[in-house]
This record gives C-alpha cells, sequence and structure tokens, in this order.
C-alpha cells in the first residue's frame, strides 16, 4: 500500500465488530531508525551511491517491521539489485538530458519527448514492484492496471493540466488517486476509492484560500510599517535603508513561514480524504489527523533538523510517520480474522505466477 500503517493488536477471540474501529499503531522509534540511517548514509557516501538500494530495503523493512496488526508484522521483500536497476536508469536519462542540453535544443527536446514517452511505464512498473514485494501474513499485496491506463493518467492528464494553466490539478491529483487505489488488492481482494473530484477541488481551494488570507496578513501586519519606513520624511538615507532591509526580511521570512504551514494543512485535508474515501472490499479506512497536530510537529522537526545541523532527521521522519499512521484506522466489516483466513485460502488456490515479471524498481 502507498502509507505505511498497521492496525492495532486484536484477540483472534474476540471477531471484531462492524462498528469498533481498529487503531493503527507503529513501534518505530527515533534512536532504532538513527542507526539505520546513520549506516545507511555513511555506505551509500563510500560507495558513490550505489548502496542507497540496500539502503532502502533496510528502511524500508524497518518501517514494514514496526508496523503489525493482530500481533504480525507486514513484510517487505524488495530486491536492492531491482531498485539498483531503477536507479541506473534514473542516472542514465539524467546524463543522457544533460548531454544533449549541451548539444542542441533541438536534441533536448527530443530527448524530453523520449522521456515523457517512458516514465509512465517505468511507473507502472515501479508501483508494481512495490506493492508485489508487500505482504501481510504471507499474502502478498498487487498492482494491476492497464498500460493504457497509466499513460492517460500519468501523461495525457498532466500534460491536459499544464495546458489548463493548472485549473485541472484538482481533477488530475483525484484521477491519480483512483486509478492507484483501485488498482491495488490484497491478495484476491480489491481496494476501492470513492473520493470524488469535487471533494478534491474543495480542499485545493480551501487551501488556497487559507494562503490567501494568510499572505494578506502578513503584507497588512509588515508591508504596512515597511511602507511607512520607506516613504518617511523625518528619517535619513541611512536609517531608513537599514529598517527596510529588516523589515524585507521580516516580511519574506514571515511569508516562508506561511509556506511551512500551509503544507501540513494540504497533506492533512488530502490524507484524509483519500483514506476516508478507501475500502478494502466492504472494510473501510478512517483517517482523522488534525493539522494543528502536523503543523506543531512540521515546525519542532524543522527547528531540530536546524539546530542538530541535519542529525534530527531520522527523529523528524519517525515523529511525523508515527502520527500519520496512528491516526488512521479500519473499521472491518465483520471479523477481520475471517477474512484473512478467507483470503489465504483463495491466494493458495489462485497462485502468484507474476514474480518474474516484476523485477525493476524506479524508486520513486
Amino acid at each position: 500500500m502507498t502509507d505505511s500503517a498497521v492496525f492495532h493488536e486484536m484477540p483472534a477471540s474476540n471477531p471484531q465488530a462492524s462498528d469498533t474501529p481498529i487503531r493503527f499503531s507503529f513501534s518505530g522509534t527515533g534512536s532504532e531508525y538513527f542507526r539505520i540511517w546513520i549506516v545507511n548514509l555513511l555506505f551509500s557516501i563510500l560507495t558513490l551511491g550505489i548502496y542507497s538500494a540496500w539502503a532502502k530495503v533496510r528502511r524500508t523493512r524497518y518501517f514494514y517491521g514496526s508496523s503489525s496488526v493482530a500481533g504480525t508484522s507486514f513484510e517487505y521483500h524488495g530486491n536492492p539489485v531491482a531498485i539498483l536497476k531503477g536507479r541506473i536508469v534514473a542516472f542514465v536519462l539524467i546524463v543522457i538530458y544533460n548531454i544533449a542540453v549541451e548539444m542542441s535544443l533541438g536534441v533536448a527536446l527530443m530527448m524530453i519527448l523520449v522521456v515523457m514517452a517512458v516514465m509512465p511505464w517505468l511507473i507502472w512498473k515501479s508501483l508494481q514492484f512495490k506493492l508485489y514485494n508487500s505482504s501481510y501474513r504471507g499474502i502478498r499485496f498487487g498492482f494491476r492496471g492497464a498500460l493504457k491506463q497509466i499513460y492517460w493518467v500519468y501523461l495525457a492528464l498532466p500534460i491536459l493540466t499544464i495546458f489548463s494553466l493548472y485549473i485541472l490539478t484538482p481533477f488530475t491529483h483525484q484521477r491519480i488517486k483512483k486509478f492507484q487505489h483501485q488498482e491495488s488488492r490484497f491478495g484476491t481482494s480489491h481496494f476501492s476509492f470513492n473520493g470524488t473530484v469535487g471533494s478534491f477541488y474543495k480542499a485545493y481551494l480551501l487551501v488556497a484560500a487559507i494562503w490567501i488570507a494568510g499572505f494578506i496578513a502578513v503584507l497588512v501586519a509588515l508591508g504596512g510599517p515597511l511602507f511607512a519606513i520607506i516613504t518617511a520624511d523625518n528619517m535619513d538615507r541611512e536609517t531608513v535603508a537599514a529598517a527596510s532591509a529588516t523589515g524585507v526580511l521580516m516580511l519574506f521570512g514571515a511569508l516562508f513561514v506561511l509556506m511551512f504551514l500551509i503544507f501540513p494543512i494540504f497533506a492533512t485535508l488530502i490524507q484524509n480524504l483519500i483514506w476516508n474515501n478507501t475500502q478494502l472490499e466492504k472494510h473501510r479506512f478512517l483517517s482523522d489527523m488534525k493539522w494543528t497536530r502536523v503543523c506543531f510537529i512540521t515546525v519542532t522537526n524543522i527547528i531540530g533538523i536546524i539546530c542538530t545541523l541535519g542529525l534530527f532527521l531520522p527523529f523528524a521522519q519517525i515523529r511525523l510517520i508515527k502520527y500519520r499512521v496512528e491516526s488512521m484506522s479500519l473499521l472491518p466489516d465483520g471479523s477481520l480474522e475471517n477474512f484473512i483466513a478467507a483470503s489465504q485460502s483463495q491466494v493458495s488456490a489462485t497462485g502468484e505466477g507474476v514474480s518474474d515479471l516484476l523485477d525493476f524498481d524506479l524508486s520513486l
């Protein structure tokens, strides 16, 4: 699945009622992840980035292993070599593009067209790899999705969005999420997505309104005094210049902080919107993230990272992921244990015959 998430442990002897949500939980800690993070960083530097594929596998396995439901952890089976293939492809495309830019504008444009033509296929393979290599209780997740759908969602719609001057951005966002969720499965059970285009436009418009209101408030609070200083007649030039420089710094600093506060609000609205409209057959997901909490975590994480010269980064990642995961719940339709048992039986009967095809990950 797209989010590392788990359900709170549920006794097998007590079937879960359909009106009782199972809260997700996450047991990872900053100190544990710091040791993984620092080793991954050092080895990636020493190997000039080659180890980064193995680093991703270690990191992902830690997050999956820290996630459990009914006493069983999720598992990640990704092959570092497959991830390395994807990164080599991405690196080669970047190198070829830069060489093309140096040669001529025409060659550069041709290279852009080639990348645009190949990118949806790469994304398709990456989605298949990510989900197929995720499992719970021995049952693999999976991703269907026809290639023509990939090109519509990841190529045609983004191009149309650009030509619409980004008016279609919420529409494209909704179509991408709908495609990702509806084409995902757990064993033989399929996910579904009911979020409407209108709900995405409401979320985007709400964030835009908050940003505009904040922008106006900053201009009124700091722009007015700054204009008064610049147009003052009773101050010498040096004093006006110094005060103006301070005022400009404060104005841009306030706008910078505003942007950092807008992102958590947007992330909160989108996560709640997406997961509150996602189901696994008749089992519903719920998300109750609070933007005030996300803003607090984001701001304190930034302060911690700055004050520790980046060493707080793994702790910051754990804090945010833990809150995102534990803000979610599953509202099962009957007993979750019965659902898992049925899924295991179905998978055993059908089997998996596509493992050899899923050996490539763009590592997006």
